[in-house]
């Protein structure tokens, strides 16, 4: 039997006071009775101090979770590769708060990732046995982008932008280096450039997804921004080629988002 690595979950938390501390443990619980002899750690990283949500996030009684957080709100984007950096697993998942997205899919999402001999494997809104109420808009929308990436990126899914994804650690200690994006578009730039770099075993696996009409309407200037942020990725990855070994020395350093401190 092989042996069993450590997996970590990353949980971008922002603004989430009410429910941050429930879905902590709802998690965790779920990870409990589904990775029987695999061993895990949660990383719940709270994007900046705007309510009670870290406070609330410290409640959760449960060695396996870590709680993370800073003052200024950054984006998911960074609040991601905040808790990545430091992460223990040789799998290192994220998954969004707020339980539109089921924590069952982890499970899932392992076992393609072992079916596959998978470098990266994204949760898919798309996939044929996804189940998920999806308000029509988003979906029209979802499509519209979806044609947009492969037309750009050429990657072969149908969905980089639902909040479950998980990694092989070998594949972040390349990517993660090399990226700028604070917000919108950070799946998007997580995968081009994961591709980019040779990691090409990347598939989907089914989801399943409650949207909550109350938080899930999506902003016109949102979608501005993603456009925006997908564009320039597609600049930097195939125009000035920022994300190519040869121009190391142009990538923004942070030694909050240096994998190479990680000693865990």
């Amino acid at each position: 039997m092989k042996k069993r690595h450590l997996l970590s979950v990353i949980v971008p938390a922002y603004k989430q006071e009410k429910t941050i501390k429930k879905d902590l443990e709802n998690i965790d619980r779920i990870l409990k009775e589904g990775l029987k002899g695999l061993d895990y750690e949660i990383i719940c990283v709270v994007d900046g101090r705007m309510d009670k949500t870290l406070d609330n996030a410290k409640k959760v009684e449960s060695k396996k979770i870590k709680v993370f957080g800073y003052e200024v709100n950054k984006g998911k984007g960074y609040t991601v590769r905040y808790g990545m950096v430091r992460a223990k697993g040789e799998l290192i998942s994220f998954l969004d708060a707020g339980m539109d997205i089921s924590p069952k899919g982890i499970m899932m999402l392992i076992a393609h990732m072992e079916w596959y001999e998978a470098d990266v494997i994204v949760g898919s809104k798309r996939h044929p046995v996804s189940r998920v109420n999806y308000p029509l808009l988003r979906h029209v929308l979802s499509l519209g982008y979806h044609f947009g990436v492969k037309f750009l990126f050429g990657l072969p899914l149908t969905d980089t932008q639902s909040g479950i994804k998980i990694f092989k650690r070998k594949v972040l200690e390349k990517v993660l280096p090399r990226l700028l994006v604070k917000k919108y578009a950070m799946d998007i730039e997580m995968l081009a450039v994961a591709k980019h770099l040779g990691f090409k075993r990347i598939y989907e696996a089914p989801i399943e997804v409650r949207f909550d009409k109350r938080t899930s309407t999506i902003k016109w200037h949102t979608i501005f921004h993603m456009l925006f942020d997908t564009i320039t990725v597609f600049h930097r990855l195939k125009i000035i080629r920022y994300y190519d070994d040869k121009n190391h020395r142009r990538w923004i350093y942070d030694p909050e988002l240096d994998f190479r401190i990680n000693i865990g």
